[in-house]
């Protein structure tokens, strides 16, 4: 009888070290408890008991026992918080009403939440931009894989120079086809649509996501590197816009580097390529043009860019566009068409900052379609000052357009110190002075160097003297018509004199060249390129057949 009981005891003895032992492992449990949480509403007043409509609200969790919170958000968002404090923006325009909710993490992994409801004002909306998006229903975008840069990275810091570009690495034009690793980024197709109202977002990836090599993981990945991985991103997603907080929008020029709006969406969405993000901030957009940067999940330190269009990528393009967009023929006496062209008048600020000698009006002696050709013609005469007067047409306003070709069948005017030029401004130079608008000029010629045809490209870094330039001898442009030419796309500016290229400028996300321009038409005089003014000019004229632009 005491072996047994010499056994139990033993037996008792080994059960109560190892019940300690798990004990120990488990650790104590403990349920936070005494859980509130405030919510300060950002510019309430009796006034505005809603806000000021920066939608922001500031909130504080607090609890015993606890370790770490986390904040859901009922329009889709959600926020770890160690310390319980959160400020969160709602973005959905007008009055609403959200559901937050906090759950407070204790020791063991036990956790208790609580729920309230905030009431907030919102007057944030881009129109513009969901229109873009959207096109008023629904349309599809495609990464711009033929553009340098298309898919980029650099920092995000202070550094106001490089905070808003690929400074770091810039894809090459369709680089990421020639692997298998990677080569699912470009069947990416991105549908933004309005519904009752609300932007929506569906991305078609055939099933297969590139991941970041720091998220591959979460597609079941272990390679280190950047791969396409089998991930259903299927799903429709809401978009909510909001404005942008990013170090871009503390650059003193942000109005030129970004467009300062949000694109943040529901239930993880993305936009292509996954790098644990799902908030974008838009750069520029147009109809058919859109760059955006997004802060890298995890790594606060890195922007990614991404450039997308509404062609979808074709490796092996037509080197042509053929499709006509908008034209103008001069088949009809009298002024020039005003639902195509305005006019600048005057003498600009210095010659047009040339230092140029005659004045600019809309008169007929200057500026008039006759015979089937627009004809704009230089005279020695006295007008507004100057002894020179003469036009100049744009389509600013009328006509706005991102890549095509463009073909101006011209004949140009004669005489030492003539000045034509048929070419192009970034729409956006009110607000990005040049040369940081960009300018494609198409045709100038000087009379002192008759015969001499220029394409030049005009950008920061190669203005004035220092544009990129070429140049080559065309007989007889002021007695007989040639075609000018450009062909404008996300992978080089080509210019061309007929049939024969007179200058090429690779194009990238970098340059200015990726973004609405519009057409301008004039002739000059005198002034710093156009130079001395033959004391025997009395009047000589450009003559255009025709103006029209493929895409």
């Amino acid at each position: 009888m005491k072996k047994y009981i010499k056994y139990f005891v033993f037996l008792f003895a080994i059960l109560a070290m190892s019940c300690q032992k798990e004990d120990y492992a488990f650790g104590a449990i403990d349920t936070p408890t005494n859980l509130k949480i405030t919510a300060e509403i950002v510019g309430k007043t009796a006034e505005m008991p809603y806000g000021d409509g920066s939608g922001k609200v500031n909130f504080k969790a607090t609890a015993d026992k606890v370790i770490s919170y986390k904040y859901v958000f009922s329009d889709g968002g959600s926020e770890n918080s160690p310390n319980g404090i959160s400020e969160k923006r709602f973005n959905t325009t007008g009055i609403n009403k959200y559901t937050v909710t906090v759950i407070a993490y204790g020791r063991g992994g036990v956790a208790t939440n609580i729920t309230m409801e905030v009431e907030v004002f919102s007057d944030f909306k881009d129109e513009q931009a969901v229109q873009f998006l959207t096109a008023g229903t629904s349309k599809k975008w495609y990464w711009a894989a033929a553009e340098v840069g298309h898919l980029g990275v650099g920092p995000n810091d202070d550094n106001v120079d490089k905070n808003w570009i690929p400074d770091y690495y810039k894809a090459t034009p369709f680089e990421k086809a020639g692997s298998p690793t990677s080569s699912c980024l470009y069947e990416n197709v991105l549908t933004f649509s309005l519904v009752d109202g609300q932007l929506k977002y569906q991305l078609d990836n055939g099933g297969a996501t590139f991941f970041n090599a720091a998220f591959e993981a979460i597609g079941g990945g272990s390679s280190g590197s950047d791969a396409c991985l089998a991930y259903d991103a299927s799903g429709i997603k809401s978009v909510l816009l909001g404005p942008s907080e990013s170090v871009v929008m503390k650059n003193p020029k942000h109005a030129e580097q970004t467009r300062g709006t949000m694109l943040n969406f529901s239930d993880g969405g993305f936009m292509g390529y996954y790098i644990g993000q799902s908030s974008y901030e838009i750069l520029s957009i147009t109809e058919n043009r859109m760059t955006v940067r997004a802060v890298m999940g995890g790594n606060t330190a890195l922007a990614w860019y991404h450039t997308f269009t509404t062609t979808p990528p074709n490796q092996n393009p037509t080197t042509d566009y053929t499709n006509l967009v908008w034209f103008d023929e001069f088949n009809t006496d009298g002024a020039p068409d005003p639902s195509k062209w305005v006019y600048d008048l005057g003498n600009g600020d210095n010659g047009w900052g040339n230092s140029e000698k005659q004045n600019y009006t809309n008169a007929a002696s200057n500026v008039v379609v006759q015979g089937g050709n627009l004809k704009i013609t230089a005279k020695k005469e006295a007008s507004g000052g100057f002894n020179y007067s003469s036009a100049r047409l744009k389509s600013e306003g009328k006509f706005d357009f991102t890549y095509g070709k463009v073909e101006v069948r011209a004949k140009l005017p004669i005489g030492g110190g003539t000045w034509p030029a048929i070419w192009m401004l970034g729409a956006n130079y009110a607000t990005n002075a040049w040369p940081a608008c960009g300018e494609i000029d198409i045709m100038e010629h000087v009379g002192n160097s008759q015969n001499l045809i220029h394409g030049t490209l005009h950008y920061p870094g190669r203005s004035g003297g220092n544009a990129n330039t070429g140049s080559k001898t065309i007989p007889n442009v002021s007695t007989e018509f040639h075609v000018y030419k450009a062909i404008w796309s996300p992978a080089s500016v080509k210019i061309y004199v007929d049939t024969e290229l007179i200058h090429s400028v690779p194009n990238d996300a970098t340059l200015p060249f990726n973004k609405d321009f519009f057409l301008i038409l004039n002739v000059a005089m005198g002034g710093t390129f156009g130079g001395a003014i033959d004391s025997a000019f009395t009047q000589s004229a450009m003559e255009i057949d025709y103006v029209r632009v493929y895409q």
